[in-house]
C-alpha cells in the first residue's frame, strides 16, 4: 500500500476495493472477465479495444463544445433546471488586476490540490515594486478530517495557519486573509455588511441597510455557501452553510492571531488574477489539478443573477459537474463507469472525473488491472496494491508516460506495487498512461474552446485576442498534457487566439491581489458607513419625529407657539368635476418659474406651458424686480398663445411660506429655497403682482387666486379622484397640505366643513426639537444657506442634496427620487417634484412610500395605473407608459414625452395596493 507524505494515505484508500471478478491477489488471473469488460480471444485485440474507448473524435469534441457552451448559456440566463449541466457563480470580481496592489496578505488555500491544504504569505508591491518572493508551506489533511465534521476541518486549518504564522514570526496586528475555497459555493459578494446588535438584522447586500433597532455593530466580512463536496472529501455539516465564518469561527476558537477573512475566492480567479500584468488580456483563469475548474470574465449584463447592466464580472464555470448525456455518453468508458460507481458521490462531477488528477491514475489502475486479469500484462499475475483503490496517482502517472526516462520508471513503480513487469509491460504501460491522459486534455480543450466562444460571441469579435492562466498539477507535472491541450485549442476555435500563461505561486499570489481589492473595497464601505450613519434613524426616532410633528400640528392649529405654521389656505373643498373653462395659472417656488394656459372641457384637461428662468440677480434683488420679471413672461407666453386682450382667470401658485386672508390675498412670511428679493416679506404678494400688471400698461390680468403648491398638487389629483386630500411636493423645497376639520382652525370663522391648511413643514424643527437628528453636514448647509437656522426640515429635499454629499463624497444626487407615493390610509397622495422630472439622470428610479410624516421606506410599485402618462398639477404629460416594453427586470419602462433629454424611467413591476395617479 502506498501513502503519501507524512504518512497519509491516498483519498481512494478509504473506498470498497473494486477488484476484477474471479482475481485473487499475488496469483495468475482465471481468465474469466468481469462482467461488462471485454472478452476478446487474442491479447493483441484487447489492448486494441481497450484503448480505442479512450479515443475522442472531432465531432464528438465539437458536440461536447457546443452542449457545454448552451449549458453555460442558460445557466447565465436563469432558466429553471433540476440538475443545472454547469452552474456559472458569480464571484464578484469585477476587473483583472492592475498591478498597483500592493500590501501583505495572508493566504489560506483549501481544496486546489486534493488532500492538503497551503499557507501563504504574500507581499504586494505592485508593477515598480521589487518583486518579493511568497512564504508558503504545505499540510497533508489526515483523512479522518476529511471524512470527518465540519469543525474538524476548518480547526485543522486554523491550527494550520496559526503554526504557520509563528513559524514566520508573523505579527499581530491586522492580519488580512483570502480564502481560497476550491469548492462548488454560492457567493454573494467579495464584501459584505453585516448588522449586529439588539435585534440582529442580519445580512445586507452592498447597498447600506437602515439602522437595526438598539445598538448595532458592523461587520464587512464575505459570505460563501458551499453547494456540494467533491474532489473526495465529505465533512458534515458544511454544505448549505457559509463556509467563511466556518473559518472566522474557528480562528477565533484559536485565539492567538486576529485575523480578518477579507475576500474567499475560487482557485481559478486566484489563478487568473495571479497572471502577470502586461502580458495581454488575462480574462480566463483555467486549473486543472485534483479536479478541474475554470473562470472568465462575463458582460455583467448577462448573468440574470446580479442587477447589474454595465461592466464585467468574474464567473466559476464549475464546469466539473457538466453532465449532458447526449455529448458525455459516446466518450465514457467502462472504466469511467467503475470509478464512478465506486466514488463518494456516485453520478455527480462525471466531466472532473475523466480529466481531475485525482481520477487519472485511478483510470490506469482499472485499465491495467482488466489486462492483467486477461493474462495481457505481468503474465497474469497481480499484487494486492494494483487492486486497491488509490494505488496509482497523477505523478506516477506522469512519470511512467515521460518520453526520456518514463521506461525506467515504469519498472520502478510498477516494483513498489509488488509486479514484476517484463520489458514488454512497460511500453504497454506507457500506452496506456497516453490514452488516458490525451483523452482528458482533448475534452478539457473543448471545454475550453466553448469558453472562448463564448468570450467571442459576447464581445462580438471576429478574432478573439485572449490570455488564458493555467494552474494546477495536471499541467505543471505532466509533459504532454499542455501541449494536447493547445492544440486542440487550436483546432477547435480556430477563431480565437490564445496565449497560456502559467499561474504564478500556484494562484497565491492572485489571491492575495483579489484580498487587496476585497480590503480596499471594505475600507472604503467603511467609510462610507461611518459617514452615512448619522443619516439612518430608527423607527424609534421616527416615532418621536411624528409625535413630535404631531403636537407642533396642533398647536399651529390652535395658533399657539409652533414651528408648524399650519396656515388656513381658504380652500373649502376639492373638484367634483364640474369645473369647465380656460385658465391661466403661474408657478413659482423653485428656480423656474412657468406660466401655463389650462382648458378644462368636458373631455379632459388639456394643458399648454412654458418655463422661464428666474436670474439669480432678480431673485435676490428688489421685490419690483421680481414681479415685473413675472409679468414680462406672463405677456410673452399671451403673446405666443395668442390671448393678447384676453382676461382670463388668473391663478398664481406661491410656494413660499404666506398667511393668507383670503383666496385672492396672502402676506409673504419669509422667504425660502434661495430667494431673498427685498420689500416683499410682510407684503401682500398678490397686491405685487396687480402692482406689476399696472406698472405694464395695456395688460389686463385678473388675479383670482393665490394657493400654494401643495394646494394646486392636491387639487389637481382631486379633480380625478374627489378621495385626494392631502398634497405633497418634494422638490426644491419640501411641503405638504391636507383637509382639515374647521372646528379645528382657529382664527377662521365657522365649526362645520373642512380647511385646506398648508403646513410650512419645512421650519418643523426650528425651534431645536429636531437637533437630535441633525448631523455635521446638516450644521454646513445650514450656516452656508442665506437664511441659517430657517427651514431646516428642508435642507434633505433636492435643493440641498448635492451641497450635503460635497463635503465628504463626489455625490451629486440632482434630486430625490420620490415620484409618486401610494394611497396613505383611504387618501390618495399626489406627488409633483418638477426637479425629479427635469433632472433625473437615473435609468431607474427608486420609488419610496409615505408611512408617517417623515419615514420613508421602500414601497413596491402597482402594475394598476389608473392614467395611461404622467404629468403634474397644470403640465403636460411628461411620460407615457410603454406597456409593450419591458426591460430584462421586468420593468414596467416609461417613455419621455418632453423635453428630449428625458431619460427613460423603469419602474420594477410587482403588485401592491391599488394607486390613483402618478405625478411628477
Amino acid at each position: 500500500m502506498l501513502h503519501l507524505p507524512g504518512g497519509q494515505t491516498p483519498l481512494w484508500n478509504h473506498m470498497d476495493s473494486v477488484e476484477p471478478a474471479g482475481l485473487q491477489p499475488g496469483k495468475r488471473a482465471s481468465g474469466c472477465p468481469q462482467k461488462g469488460l471485454f472478452q476478446p480471444s487474442d491479447s493483441s485485440e484487447l489492448v486494441q479495444e481497450c484503448l480505442q474507448q479512450f479515443k475522442v473524435t472531432r465531432t464528438q469534441l465539437q458536440q461536447i463544445q457546443a452542449s457545454l457552451l448552451d449549458s453555460m448559456e442558460q445557466a447565465l440566463t436563469g432558466e429553471a433546471s433540476p440538475a443545472p449541466g454547469v452552474r456559472m457563480l458569480p464571484t464578484y470580481v469585477g476587473s483583472t488586476p492592475h498591478g498597483n496592489e500592493q500590501g501583505n496578505f495572508v493566504v489560506l488555500e483549501l481544496g486546489a490540490s486534493g488532500a492538503s491544504l497551503r499557507v501563504l504569505w504574500v507581499t504586494l508591491t505592485g508593477i515598480k515594486g521589487q518583486r518579493v518572493e511568497p512564504k508558503s508551506q504545505e499540510f497533508v489533511i489526515p483523512q479522518e478530517v476529511v471524512l470527518g465534521t465540519g469543525q474538524q476541518l476548518f480547526d485543522f486549518a486554523a491550527h494550520c495557519l496559526f503554526e504557520f504564522l509563528g513559524a514566520h514570526s508573523v505579527g499581530n496586528q491586522g492580519l488580512q486573509l483570502g480564502f481560497s475555497f476550491s469548492f462548488p459555493c454560492h457567493q454573494t459578494g467579495l464584501d459584505r455588511v453585516r448588522w449586529r446588535g439588539n435585534r440582529d438584522s442580519g445580512w445586507r447586500g452592498n447597498a447600506a441597510p437602515m439602522k437595526a433597532f438598539g445598538s448595532v455593530t458592523q461587520l464587512f466580512c464575505p459570505q460563501s455557501t458551499l453547494i456540494s463536496w467533491t474532489k473526495g472529501f465529505r465533512c458534515s455539516g458544511v454544505e448549505g452553510q457559509d463556509v467563511v465564518q466556518l473559518l472566522r469561527d474557528a480562528i477565533q476558537r484559536q485565539g492567538a492571531y486576529s485575523i480578518d477573512v477579507v475576500a474567499v475566492v475560487n482557485d481559478t480567479v486566484g489563478t487568473m488574477m495571479g497572471c502577470e500584468p502586461g502580458v495581454g488580456s488575462c480574462e480566463v483563469g483555467l486549473v486543472i489539478d485534483t479536479g478541474t475548474n475554470v473562470c472568465y470574465m462575463e458582460e455583467a449584463r448577462h448573468v440574470a443573477m446580479l442587477d447589474e447592466d454595465r461592466g464585467r464580472t468574474c464567473i466559476s464555470v464549475e464546469w466539473g459537474s457538466f453532465n449532458d448525456d447526449g455529448a458525455l455518453g459516446p466518450v465514457l468508458t467502462t472504466f469511467d463507469h467503475a470509478l464512478d460507481h465506486a466514488s463518494l458521490n456516485p453520478g455527480a462531477q462525471r466531466f472532473e472525473k475523466m480529466i481531475g488528477g485525482l481520477y487519472l491514475g485511478e483510470l490506469v489502475r482499472l485499465v491495467l488491472a482488466h489486462l492483467a486479469q486477461h493474462r495481457v500484462l505481468f503474465g497474469g499475475y497481480t499484487s494486492p496494491a494494483l487492486l486497491s483503490q488509490g494505488s496509482i496517482l497523477l505523478e506516477h502517472v506522469a512519470e511512467m508516460e515521460d518520453p526520456t526516462t518514463g521506461a525506467a520508471r515504469v519498472h520502478t513503480i510498477l516494483q513498489e506495487l509488488g509486479l514484476s513487469p517484463e520489458a514488454s509491460d512497460a511500453e504497454l504501460v506507457q500506452r496506456v498512461c497516453a490514452a488516458v491522459c490525451s483523452r482528458a486534455a482533448q475534452l478539457c480543450a473543448a471545454a475550453l474552446a466553448a469558453i472562448l466562444s463564448r468570450l467571442q460571441r459576447s464581445r462580438e469579435q471576429q478574432i478573439l485576442q485572449v490570455t488564458v492562466a493555467t494552474g494546477g498539477q495536471v499541467l505543471e507535472r505532466h509533459p504532454r498534457f499542455r501541449g494536447i491541450l493547445q492544440e486542440t485549442v487550436k483546432l477547435l476555435a480556430s477563431e480565437c487566439n490564445v496565449s497560456f500563461i502559467p499561474s504564478v505561486d500556484g494562484g497565491g499570489r492572485g489571491v492575495a491581489m483579489v484580498t487587496a481589492v476585497a480590503a480596499r473595497l471594505a475600507a472604503h464601505r467603511r467609510l462610507l458607513e461611518e459617514t452615512l450613519a448619522p443619516f439612518r434613524l430608527s423607527h424609534e426616532q421616527l416615532a418621536t419625529v411624528q409625535t413630535q410633528m404631531r403636537e407642533a400640528m396642533a398647536k399651529g392649529l390652535r395658533r399657539e407657539a409652533s414651528s408648524l405654521r399650519m396656515l388656513p389656505t381658504y380652500v373649502r373643498a376639492t373638484p367634483d368635476g364640474s369645473e369647465r373653462g380656460d385658465f391661466l395659472a403661474l408657478d413659482l417656488g423653485g428656480t423656474n418659474f412657468r406660466v401655463l394656459l389650462v382648458r378644462v372641457a368636458e373631455g379632459g384637461v388639456q394643458i399648454v406651458n412654458q418655463v422661464y428662468s428666474i436670474p439669480e440677480c432678480v431673485a435676490q434683488g428688489s421685490g419690483q424686480q421680481l414681479f415685473d420679471h413675472i409679468v414680462d413672461c406672463i405677456v410673452d407666453f399671451q403673446q405666443k398663445q395668442g390671448l393678447r386682450g384676453q382676461s382670463l382667470p388668473l391663478g398664481f401658485t406661491f410656494s413660499f411660506p404666506c398667511k393668507q386672508l383670503g383666496l385672492d390675498q396672502g402676506i409673504l412670511l419669509n422667504w425660502t429655497k434661495g430667494f431673498n428679493a427685498s420689500g416683499c416679506e410682510g407684503q401682500d404678494v398678490v397686491y405685487l403682482l396687480r402692482e406689476a400688471i399696472k406698472r405694464r400698461q395695456a395688460v389686463e390680468l385678473n388675479v383670482v387666486a393665490i394657493v400654494n403648491d401643495t394646494v394646486g398638487t392636491m387639487m389637481s389629483c382631486g379633480y380625478e379622484d374627489p378621495r385626494c386630500e392631502m398634497g405633497l411636493i418634494v422638490g426644491t423645497g419640501t411641503n405638504a397640505c391636507y383637509m382639515e376639520e374647521l372646528q379645528n382652525v382657529a382664527g377662521v370663522a365657522g365649526d362645520s366643513g373642512h380647511m385646506c391648511i398648508n403646513m410650512e413643514w419645512g421650519a418643523f424643527g426650528d425651534d431645536g426639537s429636531l437637533g437630535m437628528l441633525s448631523t455635521c453636514f446638516d450644521v454646513r448647509v445650514d450656516q452656508a444657506s442665506i437664511n441659517p437656522g430657517k427651514q431646516r426640515a428642508s435642507r434633505p429635499s433636492a435643493f440641498r442634496l448635492g451641497t450635503s454629499s460635497r463635503p465628504s463624497f463626489s455625490l451629486r444626487l440632482k434630486a430625490l427620487p420620490i415620484l409618486w407615493l401610494p394611497q396613505y390610509g383611504n387618501w390618495p397622495l399626489a406627488v409633483w417634484s418638477p426637479s425629479c422630472s427635469q433632472k433625473m439622470g437615473l435609468a431607474k428610479v427608486q420609488l419610496w412610500s409615505l408611512l408617517s410624516p417623515v419615514a420613508l421606506l421602500r414601497w413596491p410599485v402597482s402594475e394598476e395605473i389608473s392614467r395611461n402618462h404622467l404629468g403634474g398639477p397644470g403640465l403636460d404629460p411628461a411620460y407615457q407608459l410603454d406597456s409593450t416594453t419591458q426591460d430584462s427586470q421586468n420593468s414596467l419602462c416609461v417613455t419621455p414625452l418632453w423635453p428630449s433629454t428625458l431619460t427613460p424611467l423603469a419602474f420594477p413591476k410587482r403588485s401592491s395596493t391599488g394607486v390613483s395617479n402618478i405625478y411628477i
